[in-house]
Parts: structure tokens; C-alpha cells; sequence
């Protein structure tokens, strides 16, 4: 009785872990085709509010804004609108001097959603796109173009193509590698498949009066994106992607700072999961929302480094203790998340520095099992990841 029990169990783990990586391989073998997002340029140049919350981000903010007064966008056209959390009076004082709608206000609990709401608040509505960016975010010089021109074409949402700005260590690296893997099996693979991309916090466009009500419904520590994305694909509304428009994001450096952000992740992934599962599972049978049910279940997915560690810890496990069809199986899932990573990281990071980077994958692992083990952290409190990088190369990313 005990083996079978054993068994059961086995089967009920495989299930879950071959399932995740058949979605991560179908999802980043379309990535391998390309993407053309539809663009129509009908000579209306509509009015955005570009928002920019911001908390304690003295050491970046003015470089974020002077790549966003450069933007090749009719001057009065756009809006750019900082909402300054816990700045010192000396930047606070810098920033009054400068072209730009400045809230500064000082939040006893700090998060994104309360500081977006409490601009919004205050804004006119004569703003026809919500453009939002991270207080470190540095947008290609033709950004709000290619966003008017996607709004053009009739969407209401959509996710530029968010990047690395610093490759400046090992950890970097990584965390640049698996913000491009997300690309592209979570925006770009879902866009071939014909679903909306999903959302990454920044770099991502909507329509103005849409977004303020959603924003008013809208009260969560962290993953504010998730939320949203959550009530477009449940309303069938689709997201677009573009794949060519690149904001450049600065990557955590180091291992503390790296353990903070997932366990910030983690924590509103598995908030999502079980606040969505039992409305999509409703829509699914009611409305035949298939979608929503199939991202809803992506967010109780295993971290894709943590997934690599198990499979490779269960396969010479499984020789050990198993009859050899179960290795079998291991190992062919085993290989199939080889694929994954294969199919999604793009070409360029395929170096030497890439070989000095995989080193750090263990201890990545270690800290992703250390943010899964204080996710509680992350549901009370809001975690920030500061900001201090300064140099960058955008040039290369214009040209598009």
C-alpha cells in the first residue's frame, strides 16, 4: 500500500511538472517565428500621459527624464507626470525647475497602484493614452510613436518590449537573460498563438479613462500588472506586443537584491492564482474564456530555475529508486526544459560571459527557494528594488 501511495504521488508530481514544461515548450517553440504586430500611421497624434512613479529613485530619475523629453513625439503632445515618493528636498526642488507635472507626496505605505491612483486623481481626462514607466526606465527615442501607431491600429492595451540597460555582473546577466525568456514565451509566444501578451509592470501603454477605472479598483502591495491583466483577459480585451519598441530596464546586480524582487514576484504570482482560479474556472464553462482560465493557471507555475534544479535532482533520483520507464519519463522532461531555454534565450547571449553566468545558477536557486519561503514578506510589505545604474547604450535600439 505504501508503494502505491509512493506511486500516486509520483504520478499527481508529474503530472503538474510535465504539464508546466509542455506549456513553457509549446509557448517558446512559437517564439522561434516571427512577429509583426499590426501599425497604422492615420496622422493623429493622440495625447498621453506618460506616468512615472517613482520611490526613493533620487540617483536615476533625471536621467529617466531627459530620455523621455527626447522622445520624437509632438512636445504638446505628451505629458511627462512623475509622482515623487520619499525623494530628498534637493531632488524635489531640481525636478520643480523642470518641464514636467510633479506630485510630491510621501506615502505612509508605499506602493505603485497607490501612487498611479493618486496622480490620476488629480489629472484632467483630456489625455487619450496612459503611457507607464519604472523611475529607471530609459524608452527608445521612437517609443510614443509606435505606441500611437499600435493604438492606431485599434488596440487599447499594449506591452513595449522591455530590455537590459547593464550587463555589469554575473547576476545581471542572468536576470537580463530571463527577462528575454519572459518575452518570448509570455508576450511573443503568446501573440503567435493568438492570445494577448502578457503584461510587465513598465514599458506598456492604455487607453486613459479605461485604465483610470482600472486603477481605482486597484488597491495591492505588489503586481498591480497582474491584476490588470487578470481583468482584461477576463473581458476578453487583447494586449498588444511590440517586439521592436525597447525600453531599457536596469537588472538586479546582486544576490540580496535578486532574493527581494522574486520573493516580491512570487508573492503576487501566487496571489493571483488563488484569487483567479475559481472565476476562471467559471468563465471557462460559462463564457468558453479559455485564455483567462490558462493564464490564471500559469501563475501556480514552479520558477523556471527551480524547475531545471528539481528535474535535475528527480532524474538520477529516479534510477536510484524507480523501474527505468519513470527515468525515462524524467528524463525526457528533463530534456524538453533544455529545449525551452534553447528556443527562448535569444542568440546574442549565447557567449563566454553566458558560461561565467551559469556558475551563478545554483546559488540563484537557492535564493529563489528562499523567497518561496517568506512569501509572507511579500504579501504584508512592499519590497523596493532601488535603483542605482547609471550608464547605458540605447543607441543600438533606435535605429528601430
Amino acid at each position: 500500500m505504501l508503494k502505491d501511495f509512493f506511486e500516486i504521488l509520483q504520478l499527481i508530481f508529474f503530472v503538474y511538472i510535465a504539464g508546466t514544461v509542455a506549456e513553457l515548450f509549446i509557448l517558446s517553440f512559437a517564439s522561434l517565428f516571427p512577429y509583426r504586430p499590426k501599425l497604422i500611421d492615420d496622422g493623429k497624434y493622440r495625447k498621453i500621459a506618460l506616468l512615472i512613479p517613482a520611490y526613493n529613485e533620487d540617483v536615476v530619475i533625471h536621467e529617466v527624464l531627459k530620455s523621455a523629453s527626447e522622445q520624437e513625439y509632438p512636445k504638446d503632445k505628451f505629458d511627462i507626470i512623475v509622482i515623487a515618493d520619499h525623494f530628498n528636498d534637493k531632488t524635489i526642488q531640481e525636478l520643480k525647475k523642470l518641464d514636467i507635472i510633479l506630485f510630491d507626496k510621501d506615502f505612509e505605505i508605499s506602493t505603485k497602484s497607490r501612487a498611479l491612483n493618486f496622480a490620476l486623481k488629480r489629472l484632467p481626462e483630456n489625455y487619450e493614452i496612459a503611457c507607464i514607466l519604472d523611475a529607471d526606465n530609459i524608452m527608445q527615442n521612437n517609443f510614443l510613436k509606435y505606441i500611437n501607431k499600435s493604438f492606431a491600429a485599434g488596440y487599447k492595451v499594449v506591452q513595449g518590449h522591455r530590455t537590459a540597460k547593464n550587463l555589469n555582473t554575473n547576476f545581471a546577466l542572468l536576470d537580463a537573460i530571463s527577462e528575454e525568456i519572459n518575452n518570448n514565451i509570455f508576450r511573443k509566444g503568446f501573440r503567435i498563438l493568438g492570445m494577448s501578451s502578457s503584461l510587465i509592470g513598465s514599458a506598456m501603454a492604455f487607453e486613459y479613462l479605461d485604465f483610470k477605472k482600472m486603477m481605482a479598483e486597484i488597491e495591492v502591495v505588489g503586481g498591480f500588472d497582474k491584476e490588470i491583466e487578470m481583468k482584461l483577459v477576463s473581458n476578453k480585451i487583447v494586449t498588444e506586443y511590440l517586439p521592436h519598441v525597447y525600453v531599457c530596464d536596469e537588472k538586479v546586480q546582486n544576490a540580496e537584491v535578486f532574493t527581494k524582487q522574486r520573493r516580491r514576484w512570487l508573492s503576487a504570482q501566487f496571489h493571483f492564482f488563488g484569487k483567479n482560479f475559481i472565476p476562471a474556472l467559471k468563465s471557462l464553462f460559462k463564457e468558453r474564456n479559455l485564455e483567462y482560465f490558462f493564464k490564471a493557471m500559469i501563475y501556480i507555475q514552479i520558477p523556471r530555475i527551480l524547475l531545471l534544479g528539481i528535474l535535475i535532482l528527480l532524474v538520477p533520483l529516479s534510477l536510484l529508486i524507480n523501474p527505468i520507464e519513470w527515468t525515462i519519463a524524467w528524463g525526457a522532461v528533463l530534456t524538453a526544459i533544455f529545449f525551452v531555454f534553447a528556443f527562448a534565450i535569444p542568440r546574442k547571449f549565447y557567449n563566454f560571459r553566458l558560461l561565467k553566468a551559469l556558475l551563478t545558477i545554483p546559488k540563484g536557486m537557492v535564493m529563489m527557494t528562499i523567497s518561496l519561503l517568506s512569501l509572507n514578506r511579500g504579501k504584508k510589505k512592499f519590497i523596493h528594488t532601488k535603483h542605482t545604474y547609471n550608464a547605458f547604450q540605447i543607441k543600438k535600439h533606435n535605429k528601430h
